[in-house]
């Protein structure tokens, strides 16, 4: 194992988020995530808050955190038919993955009574 990763976001920010300001949105979630998130419905702040938690813990399990030069938009969420989540990385964050000697990264995703949570594993 190289590196691991968790964070949590609080739905209902990402709900009040969602009801006021396209341009978070649109600052850290991919053009896909957005369409995907869009997509939900009711249960859009519920996948707002796991895909943004999913990120963070990624780039914790890298060890750079928010602000340490990958762009969120670098870090893509991507959904099996199953519904089980995954990660396609472009820009910096596949070249610190590579740098890292990263052969594949788990990502488990889950919500429960307000808060969404995810964990990243580099392996």
């Amino acid at each position: 194992m190289i590196g691991i990763g968790i964070d949590i976001c609080e739905i209902a920010r990402m709900e009040r988020i969602l009801e006021s300001n396209d341009r978070f949105l649109e600052r850290f979630f991919t053009e896909g995530e957005q369409a995907y998130i869009r997509g939900r419905g009711k249960a859009a702040g519920q996948s707002m808050a796991a895909v943004f938690a999913a990120k963070e813990a990624l780039l914790k399990a890298m060890g750079t955190g928010f602000g340490g030069g990958i762009g969120l938009t670098e870090i893509h969420i991507e959904h099996a038919e199953s519904g089980q989540p995954h990660y396609v990385l472009a820009g910096a964050a596949k070249a610190k993955f590579d740098e890292l000697g990263g052969v594949r990264v788990l990502l488990s995703i889950s919500h429960e009574v307000g808060v969404a949570a995810a964990v990243a594993v580099i392996e």
